[in-house]
């Protein structure tokens, strides 16, 4: 029972829809606004930074108490799945026709229940990335090749960093259409000075 009630949580937990929620209180919907994504990228272009980070640190905040009561319900190896039901569930959440965000912010949380030291690492080369590239694609992208190595520094378990690996290659995958634009120079840039955040 312990396991069935911490997977479901997981699941419920990722799949709620803060991005969307944002956008109501704004009278937009975000899936037909922006990129049409239900990230915290999209959130921060187009209603603003506050809006943007407030969401962010909701979906981080979730992936990791998804993990953080599977630890507390069950053990090894249903953190595991559970910190991949709470990614898939908000990248297929139930309440929005399966259209979620990419599973950054997600992901991140989750690794915070898994190997708290990595996922420190990791946020400060995202923030750095962003700062000095502009390119919020980069930078998750980059984090998402980093986690795994990171993981195994960290003296994670081997079973952490392959799932750890297997993740990283999920959201890279998510972000193939990022990828191509940024191959084309198409790609859009976080616009620090504008108040809702728009692309350059």
């Amino acid at each position: 029972m312990n396991q069935a009630l911490a997977l479901a949580l997981a699941y419920l937990l990722g799949s709620i829809p803060f991005a969307l929620i944002a956008g109501k209180l704004h009278g937009v919907d975000l899936r037909e606004a922006g990129s049409g994504n239900l990230g915290a990228t999209n959130v921060f272009r187009t209603l603003g930074r506050t809006a943007g980070v407030a969401v962010m640190v909701l979906d981080i905040a979730k992936g990791a108490a998804a993990v953080l009561v599977a630890v507390a319900l069950t053990n090894n190896p249903w953190p595991l799945a559970a910190a991949a039901l709470a990614i898939l569930g908000h990248v297929f959440p139930v309440w929005t026709h399966f259209k979620g965000g990419k599973g950054v912010a997600v992901g991140a949380g989750a690794l915070i229940g898994l190997v708290p030291a990595a996922s420190g690492v990791l946020l400060v080369l995202w923030i750095l990335l962003v700062v000095f590239t502009r390119y919020v694609s980069v930078a998750s992208i980059v984090a998402a090749l980093a986690a795994a190595p990171l993981a195994f520094v960290f003296g994670a378990p081997w079973s952490y960093v392959v799932f750890i690996a297997l993740a990283g290659v999920f959201v890279i995958y998510k972000h193939r259409e990022n990828i191509v634009r940024l191959v084309h120079g198409d790609e859009s840039r976080i616009q620090f000075g504008h108040k809702n955040g728009a692309a350059t």
